[in-house]
């Protein structure tokens, strides 16, 4: 297996990004932790660790909880028990969004880099849309964007490139110009699949797999060191 990073090659002719949320922007995690074992504590199963969570999160709330019951369960119980795990899980993360999450480095001085070159923003994530504004509200972050787009804005989310192909239609952009940044394959297919350049970062989730093996145009180690190697 090659574990060496691709080489970051500085991209010119970008005139907008597309930025995840969990993992590239904010450690959402201990939210998920928090909000995940109280739903589970509802249904009376023990608590799960931390990085087990990290493992199931990407791919929106309704593989997480999927994910999160076949511990426990069967495919055919999870099914039995996924419509009551899945409202349970929502109303605690609806309590503690955002209240356990950090920035990680680099993410404003990025944004701000980035509005600084004239890029247009747009945050496309798989999280519910809800769930999203309320968690760039509260970090300061949603002032960035002019486009935010959750995990239920449309009929498929990443990765079908459905969500980004939107974002580029708003912007009246081609796909070759509008640059998406993210820590996980999601992003990755998403963007190579809509036409779109790609940026991942290390310091994600990826489903608990290695982001060096996913095909991208370089692994940049925060949101400042992208902005500092795009261009118009």
């Amino acid at each position: 297996m090659n574990t060496a990073a691709p080489e970051i090659v500085a991209l010119k002719g970008i005139a907008a990004a597309i930025i995840d949320l969990d993992g590239t922007m904010l450690d959402t995690a201990p939210d998920f932790h928090v909000a995940v074992n109280r739903m589970r504590a509802e249904l009376e199963l023990p608590p799960l660790p931390q990085k087990t969570i990290i493992d199931f999160v990407g791919k929106g709330s309704e593989n997480l909880i999927r994910r999160v019951l076949s511990v426990d369960y069967s495919p055919p119980e999870v099914e039995q028990r996924f419509s009551d795990a899945l409202d349970s899980y929502q109303r605690h993360y609806a309590v503690v969004n955002g209240s356990y999450a950090t920035l990680y480095p680099g993410v404003v001085d990025g944004l701000q880099a980035m509005r600084d070159k004239g890029l247009r923003l747009a945050c496309v994530t798989n999280k519910p849309l809800a769930f999203a504004l309320t968690l760039l509200q509260k970090t300061g972050l949603h002032a960035y964007f002019e486009v935010v787009y959750g995990g239920d804005s449309f009929p498929l989310k990443k990765p079908d490139p459905m969500p980004l192909l939107a974002v580029c239609a708003d912007f009246k952009l081609q796909p070759a110009q509008v640059i998406a940044i993210g820590d996980s394959s999601n992003d990755a297919q998403a963007a190579r699949a809509a036409g779109c350049p790609v940026f991942n970062v290390p310091y994600g989730y990826n489903h608990g797999e290695s982001i060096q093996d996913v095909d991208s145009d370089g692994i940049v180690a925060s949101l400042l060191v992208a902005a500092q190697n795009i261009s118009h």
